[in-house]
């Protein structure tokens, strides 16, 4: 199936077969975009003198759904807005995708895409990325992943698999640097005005708490903790606050919103000093007050655990 670099005879062009798959909900941007960009990348390789090209081929699936006489050497997912299909996709859809893996096809996602190859069982064991907003409904649904939401990309060499909306650009990009060159996915990206440096997920991640768990005690904590993450707060005081011992207290609250107390904690005061820093002009050291934080040096090492970044290079990033 895929062909390598040494395999190529001089002045031989290798022709890589690629199938976008536009199932219903597909982002069409993303479906007929992954298309152009491919065939962007073909024009630079011929100028940069590179001896493959790719075939790009939309399978609509309106019009007809492959068949295991067609094996492309990638097949690509793209992300969805409609949150119907690609949770209940065609089990025809499950047995082509699994028949082409089975053959050698590189299989890829971005987004919800990854729910498609999940259901087809092609996710077990493997690292995983999707849309951080979708990450806990990924890993409920498929719980044998292994779960990187973080990651913007995550290459395991037959199976890729990009996180946002907008990680199409991401994934094409490497499937480039992968059969072309870094070379021509460098000039590609300069030539779409694109960011190909390493990145992460998270650097663009909002906090989104779990409050749908109908744990009424727990969402009063919630609340109090949304209200006064500007003060010193104790894990006992949280816990006297719904007449719970802290063991029982430490469970529940872990059972429902799925992280420790002080982990959710945390994650509300750096949501919030992301918003400052992206729309104030407030220094690192006065917003680490406004949040809580009492030592700026542990505010700045929080701040990187969880976003990613610095408070600076976030405020360079991100701010107005």
């Amino acid at each position: 199936m895929t062909t390598h670099k040494s395999d190529i005879k001089p002045n031989q062009t290798k022709s890589i077969q690629l199938s976008i798959i536009n199932y219903p909900g597909a982002l069409q941007s993303a479906t007929f975009g992954l298309q152009e960009l491919f065939e962007l990348a073909n024009t630079l390789a011929e100028e940069q003198k590179t001896s493959v090209r790719f075939s790009p081929k939309i399978i609509d699936l309106k019009d007809e759904m492959p068949s295991g006489n067609q094996t492309p050497d990638v097949l690509i997912l793209p992300p969805s807005i409609n949150n119907t299909y690609y949770q209940t996709p065609d089990q025809a859809l499950l047995d082509y995708l699994n028949q082409a893996h089975y053959k050698g096809a590189v299989l890829c996602s971005a987004c919800a895409g990854a729910f498609i190859l999940g259901a087809a069982g092609r996710l077990d064991n493997r690292r995983v990325t999707t849309h951080w907003k979708l990450a806990d409904h990924l890993k409920a649904s498929f719980p044998q992943i292994t779960l990187q939401a973080e990651s913007i990309l995550i290459n395991e060499g037959d199976l890729i698999t990009a996180g946002g909306l907008m990680s199409w650009i991401d994934l094409g990009l490497e499937l480039v640097a992968r059969y072309m060159s870094p070379q021509v996915m460098r000039a590609l990206g300069k030539y779409l005005i694109v960011d190909t440096g390493k990145r992460e997920q998270r650097y663009y991640e909002s906090f989104m708490p779990k409050m749908d768990h109908g744990q009424e005690s727990i969402l009063k904590i919630q609340h109090h903790i949304h209200q006064q993450y500007g003060t010193a707060i104790k894990i006992e005081d949280l816990a006297s606050l719904c007449f719970m011992t802290k063991r029982t207290f430490l469970r529940k609250f872990t059972e429902a919103t799925t992280l420790k107390p002080l982990q959710y904690l945390q994650r509300v005061r750096i949501q919030n000093a992301c918003n400052l820093l992206e729309s104030t002009q407030r220094t690192t050291e006065q917003i680490a007050f406004d949040v809580g934080y009492e030592d700026v040096n542990s505010f700045r090492k929080v701040f990187a655990k969880i976003m990613g970044l610095t408070p600076s290079e976030f405020k360079n990033r991100f701010a107005n």
